[in-house]
Order: C-alpha cells, then sequence, then structure tokens
C-alpha cells in the first residue's frame, strides 16, 4: 500500500490550507438534511482522516445516513478491525477489512464509491485506502443489484462524524459525489519526485451532481452556522449546522502539511487516561504515572512547542523532552527521570534522570503556558513561561538522539494541552514560525519552527 503522510513524508503540489478536529468527548459532529434525495444507487464519498483511535474511543464513523433511523443506517467509518462499510441493519450490505489502520502520526484518503447497478457484486461499493483499492475483506457483503440506499443520499439526516460514534481526530478534503462513481484517481494521485507517496488533488473542477457538497473546512459563514466550519464549497450551497465545534477547531494540521499529536498508542499512557482535542488534551481522571508523548520525532534542527497547563497540586507535573530509547513505559519512570529525557517540573526545576539541575525558577500552575524550544544542531534546551525565559543557561541534552516532546502528571484531574502549532486552547494574540507555520501565543524564538512535515523538509 502507498505510503501515508506520517511523520517524515513530504506533499508536494496542491495545497490544503486547513482540516477540522473534532472530539469525543464534546460530541462534536456536522449534520446536513438534504431537500429532496438525490441517487441513491451511485454516488462516491472521499475523505482524509487522522488520529482515529478506536482502541480508546471505539468505532469511529465519519459519514453516516439516516440517524435517527435505528434500522436502516448507512454508515461508514473504521473500527478497531479496519474499514466498514455497513449498509442498513437488515444486511443489505456489509464489509469489514482485513487490514488495520492504526499509524496515529499519520493522514489516511479513503474514497469509497457506489454503483449499485453493477452486474457484478463486488463493483457495487468500491474502496480504495490511499489509492489502493482494498480487495482484502474480513466480511464481505454486497447490496443487491439496483439497491436503493435508504439513508446516504436520501432526505434522512445525514452526520459527518456520527453523532453517537464521533472521530476523535480529524477531517479534511471531505468530497461527496452524487451521482458518478469515481475511482481514487479523482481526488489524489501519486508524488511526482516519490511515486509511493499519495497526495491529495484539486477536486473542485469535478461534478458533484444534485446533493453534492465539498467540505474545505475553510470557515464561511453561512446561515447554517456563523462559524462556518461546514461551509460547502462546491457551488450547491448543501451547508453543514455544526454541533460541538468553534473556531479554534478550525486546523492548520493538514493531508499536505502533518503535525504532531500525542500517541494513544504510547504505553506511559495509563489506564486513568482521558484524550481529547485531536489527541492533543491530556487529563489524568485518577491517580497515577501518565507520560505523554508525540507522535513525531526529530534528530536535528531547532525547534518549539507549547503547551497549557493545568496542574495545580500536582508536584510531579513535569514538561520536556525525551529520547526514544528512555524507558517511560515502565512503573516508576517519568518525563525527566532518564538519562535522555529531560523536565521543567511544576516547582521551578529543571534537570534530568531523576534530578534536578537547578531549582528556584519560575513555578508555574493552572493555565500558564509553558513554551519549550529544544536545539539540536547544539544540543541545548531552553524552557518558557508565558513568554518570558526561565532558563538563561540552558540544558545540555545528549548528542546524537532522536527526541519526542511531552508532559508528565501524576494527580487525578490534572493534565496539558499540547500546542504543536495547531493549539486545542483559544490564542490571544496568533504568532508563527519564520516560514509561517503555527500559531501560538508567544512568539516563536528567532530561528526556531514549529514542528511539521513542511519544516521537517527543510530544517530536520
Amino acid at each position: 500500500m502507498p505510503t501515508i503522510l506520517g511523520a517524515n513524508t513530504l506533499s508536494t503540489g496542491y495545497e490544503v490550507a486547513n482540516s477540522l478536529r473534532f472530539d469525543k468527548p464534546s460530541d462534536s459532529y456536522l449534520e446536513k438534511t438534504f431537500s429532496s434525495a438525490g441517487n441513491t444507487r451511485i454516488f462516491t464519498f472521499s475523505t482524509w482522516l487522522k488520529g482515529h483511535d478506536t482502541a480508546v474511543h471505539g468505532s469511529t464513523y465519519f459519514f453516516v445516513g439516516n440517524i435517527n433511523g435505528s434500522s436502516n443506517i448507512d454508515a461508514f467509518g473504521i473500527t478497531a478491525t479496519g474499514i466498514q462499510i455497513s449498509v442498513n441493519s437488515a444486511n443489505s450490505g456489509d464489509l469489514n477489512s482485513t487490514a488495520l489502520f492504526k499509524d496515529m502520526s499519520a493522514w489516511y484518503h479513503i474514497v469509497i464509491a457506489v454503483d449499485t447497478t453493477q452486474s457484478t457484486a463486488s463493483n457495487r461499493i468500491k474502496v480504495y485506502m490511499n489509492g489502493t483499492q482494498v480487495t482484502a475483506w474480513d466480511t464481505e457483503t454486497y447490496p443487491s443489484q439496483n439497491y436503493d440506499f435508504t439513508g446516504i443520499n436520501s432526505t434522512e439526516v445525514h452526520n459527518v462524524s456520527y453523532s453517537d460514534s464521533e472521530h476523535n481526530g480529524y477531517l479534511c478534503e471531505t468530497v461527496f459525489i452524487d451521482g458518478t462513481q469515481y475511482t481514487a484517481d479523482n481526488f489524489g494521485e501519486f508524488n511526482e519526485d516519490t511515486p509511493t507517496i499519495w497526495q491529495p488533488k484539486k477536486v473542485s473542477d469535478l461534478t458533484f451532481g444534485q446533493n453534492g457538497f465539498y467540505l474545505e473546512y475553510k470557515g464561511v459563514s453561512t446561515g447554517q452556522n456563523s462559524n462556518g466550519l461546514g461551509a460547502d464549497t462546491s457551488g450547491n450551497d448543501h451547508h453543514f449546522a455544526s454541533s460541538g465545534l468553534a473556531a479554534i477547531d478550525q486546523s492548520t494540521d493538514t493531508c499536505t502539511n502533518n503535525f504532531p499529536t500525542i500517541n494513544p498508542e504510547y504505553a506511559g499512557l495509563n489506564a486513568n487516561e482521558s484524550l481529547s482535542e485531536g489527541n492533543l488534551k491530556g487529563l489524568n481522571t485518577g491517580n497515577g504515572e501518565n507520560n505523554y508523548v508525540s507522535t513525531i520525532g526529530v534528530s536535528s534542527g531547532k525547534w518549539y512547542f507549547e503547551a497549557k497547563a493545568n496542574v495545580a497540586g500536582d508536584n510531579y507535573a513535569t514538561i520536556g523532552i525525551v529520547a526514544t530509547d528512555s524507558p517511560l513505559q515502565t512503573n516508576g519512570s517519568w518525563l525527566g527521570s532518564t538519562s535522555d529525557s529531560f523536565f521543567y517540573n511544576e516547582n521551578g526545576s529543571i534537570g534530568t534522570n531523576g534530578s534536578a539541575s537547578t531549582t528556584g525558577l519560575a513555578s508555574y500552575t493552572d493555565n500558564d503556558i509553558i513554551g519549550v524550544r529544544v536545539n539540536l544542531d547544539d544540543n541545548e534546551l531552553h524552557f518558557y513561561k508565558n513568554g518570558t525565559i526561565i532558563t538563561n543557561t540552558a540544558l545540555s541534552i545528549t548528542a546524537d538522539k532522536e527526541y519526542f516532546f511531552g508532559g508528565r502528571v501524576y494527580s487525578n484531574a490534572t493534565g496539558w494541552e499540547f500546542n504543536f502549532g495547531s493549539p486545542p486552547y483559544s490564542i490571544s494574540s496568533g504568532n508563527s514560525d519564520g516560514n509561517g507555520y503555527g500559531n501560538f501565543e508567544y512568539a516563536v524564538p528567532s530561528g526556531y519552527y514549529a514542528l511539521n512535515t513542511k519544516n521537517l523538509a527543510e530544517y530536520g
């Protein structure tokens, strides 16, 4: 299968500006009811998605028709066992893929192309993942010839991110085509320089059909919702109303420029851990060690990130960096307790290997924003509190390591909100790096950059 847009892959050509961050705990979704039914036998759905952690949040359905119909819901999604296409509960059709899609650092592209008029059953629903047709199915039941979908493209309620089983992650370039069964190459293409990389291409020239829509998540104001996150830019004006979403959920983490999140598969998260806001906000729901580690690491370059503290009463809270070979997953280990992890503690100390090298620095508490700048060319680490540097002398870090960004909490109801350039919390000022990437509360230090695939290609 072609390479997905992960930590070290670069998309070139057509650029996608925005994605939309969905949050299962906030019950976030988009909703639309068409005034009249379109072609219920022939249509195509395409979207890019990231962060679908089915192990933590269960099945995630990114497009659903007839959500109020209970027994005849049509649903497209990803479960713990792979891609799932469900055609009403009367078992008119059901597809479950063999392949699993568990890379939390990566963007995936899914195309579901329907034409029930086809005489060959397997041609009635074609599914493509990253440009390649999926042919390996654990369950493979196709609808009958000339079957009419009762949910999708009907006059029933449609959801992007199902209100009962939301996508806890990101969607971008979400497209619905009414009346045409398109193949994946209408929505994406292989990278000219690296032919194994699948990337998006311009779709605005496609024929969308009567009920077709194109969600770019631009934030264009519509009559449905002032934030415009569900605005249809196909020209059909099939705008979606939003629920549980705000302007801050519009993200620059996209299928052409990938930013890190917190890795929900990391073993340092205990059973009391809750991740939300597209895996950027962590909250401890009980006492116990929780170490947050980013999905993307770096071994060279100069990088900056911020994190908003929710640590009042937790004397064990730390923020910093950790090398790949530091065993934070073991009991008793924490970010800063190993020789290749470095910390700034809530009490105002900094250090490594479980020991403070400097004490008496500024402490921090709830709502303080901690800035972290790491220089892997000179092996130096500095910390900021609310825009003011607190380390006049840099921490010296171990050379020739790949470092990940992260933090740690121990006490109940404490946690961190991480901003690697696409913040999960409101920003009052707005500051980008020298390349124009990222949205930070405080000025990015000169010569330092937000961590994303565009900057990695140039500086990493």
